[in-house]
């Protein structure tokens, strides 16, 4: 397991209780170190290590930018936080505060918070602007999950 960063967060596995520490940017997919049941991978990125957490992933990553200010974005945050667990092994969610990576902010354009996209490695493969129920942001992540698949997969592994 190579643990980039350094940056870990504690995920309690929803299926057996076990506390695990899942690394920001890693090679593979968490797993539970005790169910081996798939993690939700949910972690913060900014301007330096935003190609190591998010476009060096080998799953697909929902990117949320979003600020503190933002009202809908505090709306958005816990949906996004269901989404993934949901899809937990299936996708990552990196949170990005706009304020605090104004690169990032640049380079994707952002004109209004929140906007969602999903990536595969470097690539766009699916963008929103502003908020949405539960509902809506699952059929379109789901629809974005199916169009990454079509992009090559780079070698997965498990992360512990």
């Amino acid at each position: 397991m190579s643990t980039g960063t350094g940056t870990t967060t504690t995920v309690v596995c929803e299926h057996c209780g076990h506390k695990n520490r899942v690394p920001a940017a890693a090679a593979g997919k968490p797993k539970c170190g005790n169910c081996h049941e798939p993690l939700p991978w949910i972690v913060d990125a900014g301007d330096p290590d935003f190609a190591e957490v998010a476009e060096r992933a080998t799953m697909p990553v929902l990117v949320d930018l979003w600020a503190t200010w933002c009202g809908p974005c505090r709306q958005v945050s816990p949906a996004l936080a269901q989404l993934a667990r949901e899809r937990a092994g299936k996708v990552k969610l990196v949170k990005v505060d706009v304020d605090k990576a104004p690169g990032l902010s640049r380079r994707f354009d952002v004109k209004a918070v929140p906007t969602l996209m999903v990536l595969r490695g470097a690539e766009v493969v699916a963008r929103q602007a502003g908020a949405a129920p539960v509902p809506v942001l699952r059929d379109w992540l789901d629809q974005a999950l199916a169009r990454s698949e079509n992009t090559p997969e780079t070698k997965e592994g498990d992360v512990r």
